[in-house]
């Protein structure tokens, strides 16, 4: 069975893509919201060496591009221990479009590092 995630058209319409991302943080972007390791809740395990390879870019480029997601964009947590990558706010942007119960999500997903769920998800006020 084929795994599709929903891109908006209006991605490039976000004041964050539209004005403050360049470039290489809007392939990126697209990347973490489309990569085939992605899941119905936005939390996914994902090494650096799967990014470069995917992408094509050297690790220092991929270790730049999470660095500046986390702490200037504020769009994803990455747990380098559990290799878990949270994608903040993907629920208030696809569970309910894609059909899927919010709780039966986050329950069914078997993730490492618990407390991504809450930053990724529940403290955005989903």
């Amino acid at each position: 069975m084929a795994k599709y995630r929903i891109v908006p058209t209006d991605f490039w319409k976000n004041p964050i893509v539209l004005e403050e991302m360049t470039t290489e943080d809007k392939y990126f972007y697209l990347y973490l919201l489309t990569n085939s390791q992605t899941t119905p809740i936005g939390i996914y395990k994902i090494t650096k060496k799967q990014m470069v390879f995917d992408l094509g870019y050297s690790i220092e480029q991929v270790d730049s591009l999470i660095e500046r997601f986390i702490n200037h964009h504020k769009l994803i947590r990455y747990n380098p221990e559990t290799m878990e990558l949270a994608i903040n706010n993907w629920g208030g942007n696809n569970l309910y479009k894609a059909g899927y119960s919010d709780m039966d999500c986050i329950f069914t997903e078997e993730d490492e590092d618990n407390s991504l769920i809450f930053e990724a998800y529940l403290e955005t006020g989903n």
